[in-house]
C-alpha cells in the first residue's frame, strides 16, 4: 500500500497527520501538486511537483494509483477514477469511498454541479472543523491498522 495526496487542496493540518502516520507505519506516502511542497525528511515522504494545468495533478495521481493504494482526495471525479483502479478514498474531511458508494457521491457532485450551471445557489462546504480531523485521523489510523494485519 502507499497513500497518495492530491496536495493542492489538502488542508495543512491533514498533510501533518498523514506525514506522522506514514513515519510510523513506514508506509510510502506521496504528495501530488503543481506548486513546489515542503515535506518533512523522511525516506517514506516526498513531493512530486507536476505541470500546472487543469486536472495535472488528478491525473497524475490516477496514473500512479494501484490496487490496495490510499488515495486522500476531495475530488469526486479523481476518487471514482482510483476507486474504480482498486483504490481505496479518503476524503479530508474523513469520509471513506469505496466500490460501494462512489457511484451515488458521483452522481450527487454531477447533480449538484447542474444546480450551480443553472444559476441556483447551491452555497459552499461547510469550515474545515477539528471533529473534520479527528475525524479524518480516526479513519486514517483504522485504514492502516487493517493494512498492518494483512
Amino acid at each position: 500500500m502507499k497513500i497518495l495526496v492530491d496536495a493542492d487542496a489538502c488542508p495543512a493540518v491533514i498533510k501533518e497527520i498523514l506525514y506522522r502516520a506514514a513515519i510510523r507505519a513506514q508506509l510510502p506516502l506521496t504528495l501530488i501538486a503543481n506548486k513546489l511542497l515542503r515535506v518533512p525528511p523522511s525516506p517514506w515522504i516526498r513531493a512530486l511537483q507536476v505541470p500546472s494545468g487543469f486536472d495535472v495533478a488528478d491525473q497524475r495521481i490516477a496514473q500512479e494509483a494501484e490496487t490496495g493504494d490510499l488515495v486522500i482526495t476531495a475530488d469526486v471525479p479523481l476518487a471514482a477514477q482510483v476507486v474504480a483502479k482498486g483504490a481505496i478514498v479518503l476524503d479530508p474531511r474523513g469520509e471513506l469511498l469505496d466500490a460501494s458508494n462512489i457511484q451515488a457521491r458521483l452522481t450527487m457532485r454531477n447533480f449538484m454541479e447542474d444546480l450551480r450551471g443553472s444559476g441556483v445557489e447551491t452555497g459552499g462546504p461547510s469550515a474545515f472543523s477539528a471533529a473534520d480531523r479527528q475525524t479524518f485521523a480516526n479513519l486514517l489510523d483504522k485504514l492502516l491498522a487493517k493494512h498492518a494485519r494483512r
